[in-house]
């Protein structure tokens, strides 16, 4: 992963207008919402699945497990691929994998055949997930915050699109049906879209070329103008730091939320009615509707508050508000009106996290290898998720959820205060040392 590997395309770019990288940010979008079921759509199988075959439902689930792990993993790899050979072949080949896994999962009929189904979707979503980020911030140096969230944003709408078709035909041709037919459509438009997909490198739009200075106009968002690559970036204090901090917000985040359903029954209030914005549903099912929601509006809105007035206070702002609303949540969410409003608050200040990462990643790093980059920082992700059981342990250790909620909200204060008083001044040395590098080298 390094300089000399990098396959640089022939010739100069092409001038395109400048609504060029807004086409390929929606060819990006629909990649992401394409692949989205892969992971939020899966919870629809688990009974289906247990109830044909008899498997235990944490069997079923190992699965999924095997998903996240591939999928957030071999995205450095993946996302090398990009570098090397533009977005095209990576998401071609991303979507073959993602139709061969859901087909597969329509014939698995052991636990074997579905945890290597499972493999090839995550190998599959990682390749579509990491090239669609890598080429949002390459396109858009000047709004990266936004194009990243609105991109990652795709990856929760494609879910709350299809819940309903694929519950239909779940109930009326069964699950597997549902896994084929989803598997070839969902595989098929990625496939198509990524022919679409164009290198950043190939092109330059009027825009940028026009108003060169807009890539920089903001002192709030400073930029590398080296360009690090993967074994270079590993070595670098502030990479680790980012990953301290995206491992204790998304564990934090996910032992908050991936528990709800219990919490809700422990306090005993999931099927109590709840009446808001004239609507009225038990509180669970209202709480987790709500996660669909504001968990996609929240990547593109914390990417631009980013984008104006910088990375680690968006930070420092989104970190604590988790913080607060995790403990909020633990102190009144016994009443039913307050669990489904902080359960909204926790998942709003949560999905930033898959905007401001992968922008700060590329801020501080340079976009030549940011595929690769990102990629490396996406895999705290995987991190994060080895940490989620904690929570049960701390839950079954102490006999109710106080533990774990007060270490979640920890874990994002930790975050919230790493981010500014830590990570700020040593990310802005760093640039400040990698820009003066390249004005001697330049000089």
């Amino acid at each position: 992963m390094n300089a000399s590997a990098t396959t640089m395309p022939s010739g100069g770019p092409i001038t395109r207008p400048a609504s060029y990288r807004w086409l390929q940010l929606f060819l990006g979008i629909i990649c992401m919402a394409m692949i989205a079921n892969l992971q939020y759509g899966w919870t629809l199988f688990v009974n289906p699945i247990a109830d044909k075959y008899g498997w235990t439902k944490a069997a079923i689930q190992l699965a999924f497990t095997i998903f996240v792990l591939t999928e957030t993993w071999l995205v450095p790899i993946e996302g090398y691929l990009v570098d090397r050979f533009g977005p095209r072949p990576v998401v071609l080949v991303g979507g073959i994998l993602c139709g061969i896994g859901w087909v597969m999962n329509s014939m698995a009929d052991s636990l074997s055949f579905l945890y290597v189904a499972a493999a090839f979707s995550g190998v599959g979503a990682g390749a579509v997930y990491g090239t669609c980020v890598g080429n949002a911030v390459k396109w858009f140096a000047d709004k990266r915050g936004l194009a990243v969230g609105l991109t990652a944003a795709g990856f929760g709408a494609g879910s709350a699109l299809t819940v309903l078709p694929i519950s239909a035909l779940i109930k009326s041709d069964g699950y597997q049906t549902a896994f084929l037919y989803f598997g070839i459509i969902q595989g098929l438009v990625v496939f198509l879209v990524a022919l679409g997909l164009t290198d950043p490198r190939r092109a330059t739009t009027v825009a940028a070329s026009s108003k060169p200075a807009k890539v920089v106009r903001s002192l709030a968002v400073p930029q590398s103008k080296r360009d690090f690559t993967t074994l270079q970036v590993l070595a670098q204090p502030s990479f680790w730091l980012l990953y301290v901090a995206f491992v204790c917000v998304a564990a934090g985040g996910l032992m908050a939320v991936a528990q709800l359903g219990p919490i809700a029954k422990d306090f005993k209030i999931a099927d109590v009615p709840v009446s808001l914005i004239g609507l009225t549903l038990p509180a669970l099912t209202f709480a987790l509707s709500i996660d669909r929601v504001l968990n996609g509006l929240t990547r593109p809105f914390f990417g631009w508050v980013s984008d104006n007035i910088g990375r680690e206070k968006t930070m420092l702002i989104a970190f604590s508000l988790e913080a607060v609303g995790i403990f909020m949540l633990y102190s009144l969410g016994n009443d039913p009106v307050a669990f489904v409003i902080l359960s909204g608050l926790v998942f709003f200040a949560w999905g930033e996290i898959y905007s401001l990462f992968p922008s700060t990643c590329t801020d501080t790093f340079g976009t030549k290898f940011a595929a690769a980059n990102a990629g490396a920082l996406y895999t705290a992700k995987g991190t994060a998720s080895l940490l989620v059981p904690l929570s049960s342990v701390l839950t079954a250790a102490t006999g109710n959820w106080h533990a774990a909620f007060l270490v979640a909200s920890a874990l994002n204060a930790v975050a919230a205060l790493l981010a500014w008083f830590v990570i700020r001044p040593v990310r802005a040395a760093q640039i400040q040392r990698a820009n003066a590098s390249v004005a001697e080298s330049t000089g």
